[in-house]
């Protein structure tokens, strides 16, 4: 285990062996700095926890990897391309899938509707497609529909899928819009904070199919305030305060750490 200090401005080549490797990132809001110095690997296969008090950082940190943010420097590589500039979009095309803290679904759609939306590269939203290769438009229709059913049988909603996404309570929102990153097929999955407001039982569910997405090869990178949950799926832990690097090991490791004690205790007072 060690503690992070700021990196150094980013000169060597990208570690082609993470999926994500974001380097050096800062992040200003008209003068306020909510990410200062923030380097963060996530290999292939891993289960990464990102944990820090409120206003560290986390989200921010979040949302320039998904690229829903510009870095104000530092540089985002996926897969061993520099992606700082990207959209979202084309970082989903790139295999890098988020989740929000509160999820929004469409809620007048149905359940298999909002999954549905996830779906990447439809030929059927081509006006001319539609016209000229019916069959082939109708076809994959088909199979995005199947998929979505066999999605929301994963996140234990397929009993749901014709009800109004309105229906749903705040645990099943969150596995509801787990299945519609999961119509992309990513190969990394950003998890802010899964555990937020639900209830033990769909706690559970949670963890044990995002267990499963890493055992099928998916990369998580989750960011949680429930340290029970971080211990239980990750193997390694990155802490951040105030924008900056804090500590990084097992998640014992940060837990007993000093600089983390000490910046949790200054929140609370």
């Amino acid at each position: 285990m060690h503690s992070s200090a700021s990196s150094a401005p980013v000169t060597n080549a990208p570690d082609l062996r993470a999926v994500i490797d974001a380097r050096d990132l800062v992040k200003r809001f008209e003068g306020h700095t909510a990410v200062e110095g923030m380097s963060l690997k996530l290999a292939a296969g891993e289960m990464l926890g990102l944990i820090g008090p409120n206003g560290a950082g986390k989200t921010t940190l979040f949302n320039l990897i998904a690229g829903s943010l510009r870095p104000t420097s530092g540089e985002i590589w996926i897969g061993g391309l520099d992606v700082s500039q990207e959209s979202p979009e084309q970082r989903i095309g790139r295999g890098v899938g988020r989740t929000f803290q509160i999820p929004k679904p469409f809620l007048e759609m149905t359940v298999l509707e909002n999954v549905m939306t996830g779906a990447q590269a439809q030929d059927g939203e081509r006006l001319f497609t539609n016209f000229l290769r019916f069959g082939h438009v109708r076809n994959q229709e088909k199979l995005a529909i199947e998929k979505a059913r066999g999605l929301l049988e994963f996140v234990t909603l397929s009993g749901l899928e014709a009800q109004p996404a309105k229906v749903l309570s705040g645990g099943q929102r969150k596995l509801l819009e787990l299945a519609r990153i999961l119509m992309a097929d990513p190969q990394a999955i950003l998890l802010d904070e899964p555990a937020a407001g639900v209830n033990p039982a769909l706690l559970e569910t949670i963890m044990e199919r995002v267990i499963d997405l890493n055992k099928q090869g998916k990369s998580i990178l989750l960011i949680e305030h429930n340290m029970d949950m971080v211990s239980r799926l990750c193997s390694r832990v990155v802490a951040m305060a105030l924008g900056k690097p804090l500590a990084e090991g097992t998640p014992a490791e940060v837990a007993a750490n000093a600089d983390v004690i000490n910046a949790y205790l200054g929140i609370a007072a």
